[in-house]
C-alpha cells in the first residue's frame, strides 16, 4: 500500500496516550509519511481534545515534520478515506472503569479492568460502540486496517473478527514490555532476544526464549524466579515462585497473577480500598488530571516522561511499529490479536488469539506454534475463552442467559449466584451505556 501520503484517524483522539502516539508519528515520518492525522473525539472528550490537540501541534511544529493535524467530534469526517483507523477510546470514561473496578470487591472479588467482571462490564459497554465505527469503516474507508489498542483488547477484536468486514488486528503494548523486560532481566539488547508467544490478550504465555538461536528458556524461567520488574506498572511486583514456575514451563504475563495469584492480588486490593477508599482508576484520575495540566503549558512541545506513569509505555513503538510494517510490506515479526484459523488448535477457528505474526501489506498472518502447548496452559485458556465467547454473544445481542454464563464460567468470579448479583449489578449501574439490554 505504498502511497506519498497517508491519513491517519484516531478514534479517542483526546486520550492522555495521544502524545505517545504522536511521538512516534514524528519519529518514524521518513518511512511512515503521515500527511493527515485526524484526532477525533466525542463532545464529552471536547475539553481533552483540545488540549491533547494543541500539544500535538506543538509537538509537531517543533519537530518541523509535513503532518497535517485536525481535530473533530464528526467520527465520519475523521474515517472518511483514511489508511488506518486506530481506536483508544474509554466507554463511559474513567468514572465507569472506577465502577468496573469497585463493583466485584463489593462481592469479595477481583476488580480490574481488562479481566474478570470488571473486564466483562467494559466490555458490554465498548462492544456495540467498536462495530457502530466498523459500519462507518466499511461504508467510508472499506481497505482501511482497524487497529484497535482498546481494552479488553482480545474481546473487542473477536467481536470485529465476527461482526464486521474490516481487516483489523488488535494491539496491546505487554508483548513489547515483555521482551524489554526480559532483554533486562538477561543483561542483553531488545534487538537480540527472539521470543514466541501463545494465548490470548492478558492470557499469553513466553514459552519460547532464544538469543543468537540458543534456547534459554530454562535459564529465564530460574532468573524469573522472584525478580522483580516482570510487570505492569498498574499490577503489584509480586515475584514468582520458583518451583509453580518451572511447572509452568513458560514465562506467564503480568496479568497471570490475578488467576495465580488470587488471593494475594485480592488482598491487596481491598487493602487499598480499605485503606484509601480507592482502586487503581482513582489513582489514574489523579495522573491524567496532572498530565492535562501539563498538556496545557503552552511552551510544551514534547511528551512529557510523566506521561510513563499512565501504564501504555512502549504503545507508539508497538502501535507505530505495527502500521509501518504494513505500510513497508516489512514482513517482520509482531505479536498482535488476530483471528486463530487453526493456529491453537484447541480454540475456534474463529476467536481472537495473540500469537506472533508476519506482518506485511496484506496484515498479520499467524506463525505455527513451535513449542507444545501443555494442559495446565491449554485448559485456562479453553476456559477463559470460552468466557470471552459468551461475553461477545452478550454484548453484541443483550443476551442476558449468555452474560450470566460468561461471569459463572470465569475464573475470578466462579459461582452462579455471585455471577447472577453482580450481572445485575453491572447492568444497573451501567444502564446509559447499555441499550442492547433493554
Amino acid at each position: 500500500m505504498r502511497k506519498n501520503s497517508l491519513k491517519v484517524a484516531v478514534i479517542g483522539g483526546g486520550s492522555s496516550y495521544t502524545p505517545e502516539l504522536i511521538e512516534g508519528f514524528i519519529r518514524h515520518h521518513g518511512t511512515f509519511p503521515v500527511q493527515d492525522l485526524y484526532l477525533a473525539d466525542i463532545e464529552g472528550g471536547r475539553h481533552k481534545l483540545d488540549i491533547v490537540g494543541a500539544l500535538a501541534r506543538r509537538m509537531i511544529e517543533k519537530a518541523g515534520v509535513p503532518i497535517r493535524l485536525h481535530t473533530t467530534l464528526d467520527r465520519r469526517e475523521a474515517i472518511g478515506g483514511a489508511d488506518f483507523v486506530l481506536t483508544q477510546m474509554r466507554v463511559g470514561f474513567l468514572e465507569a472503569r472506577s465502577r468496573d473496578e469497585k463493583i466485584p470487591l463489593k462481592y469479595g472479588l477481583i476488580g480490574q479492568e481488562t479481566t474478570g467482571a470488571g473486564g466483562f462490564a467494559k466490555a458490554l459497554r465498548t462492544i456495540p460502540v467498536i462495530l457502530d465505527i466498523c459500519r462507518d469503516i466499511e461504508e467510508l474507508a472499506p481497505e482501511a486496517f482497524l487497529i484497535n489498542f482498546t481494552n479488553p483488547a482480545g474481546l473487542v477484536t473477536e467481536a470485529v473478527l465476527k461482526h464486521s468486514r474490516v481487516k483489523t488486528m488488535g494491539l496491546c503494548n505487554l508483548p513489547i514490555g515483555t521482551r524489554m523486560q526480559i532483554a533486562g532481566l538477561c543483561g542483553v539488547d531488545v534487538s537480540e532476544i527472539d521470543i514466541e508467544m501463545a494465548g490470548i490478550n492478558h492470557l499469553t504465555w513466553t514459552t519460547r526464549i532464544a538469543v543468537g538461536g540458543t534456547d534459554i528458556t530454562a535459564e529465564v524461567l530460574n532468573k524469573a524466579a522472584g525478580a522483580k520488574g516482570l510487570t505492569m506498572k498498574n499490577i503489584p511486583d509480586f515475584g514468582w515462585d520458583p518451583e509453580f514456575l518451572q511447572s509452568v514451563g513458560a514465562l506467564p504475563c503480568s496479568y497471570h497473577k490475578y488467576y495465580y495469584m488470587k488471593e494475594k492480588m485480592l488482598e491487596d486490593m481491598l487493602g487499598m480500598f480499605r485503606d484509601k477508599g480507592t482502586t487503581r482508576a482513582d489513582d489514574v484520575k489523579q495522573v491524567e488530571a496532572e498530565l492535562f495540566e501539563l498538556y496545557k503549558d503552552p511552551d510544551l512541545a514534547i511528551k512529557p516522561p510523566q506521561l510513563e506513569k499512565r501504564g501504555g509505555a512502549y504503545y507508539s513503538e508497538a502501535a507505530v511499529n505495527l502500521i509501518k510494517s504494513i505500510y513497508t510490506n516489512t514482513r517482520d515479526i509482531q505479536t498482535v490479536n488476530v483471528r486463530n484459523n487453526g493456529i491453537l488448535p484447541f480454540l475456534p477457528d474463529d476467536a481472537s488469539v495473540e500469537v506472533n505474526c508476519v506482518i506485511d501489506a496484506a496484515g498479520a498472518h499467524p506463525l505455527q506454534i513451535m513449542a507444545p502447548i501443555p494442559a495446565q496452559i491449554r485448559g485456562l485458556l479453553q476456559i477463559v475463552k470460552a468466557y470471552e465467547e459468551l461475553t461477545v454473544k452478550a454484548a453484541v445481542a443483550g443476551d442476558y442467559s449468555a452474560g450470566l454464563q460468561a461471569l459463572t464460567l470465569h475464573p475470578l468470579v466462579g459461582s452462579s449466584q455471585v455471577a447472577k448479583q453482580l450481572l445485575d449489578d453491572i447492568l444497573a449501574s451501567n444502564r446509559d451505556y447499555l441499550p442492547q439490554f433493554q
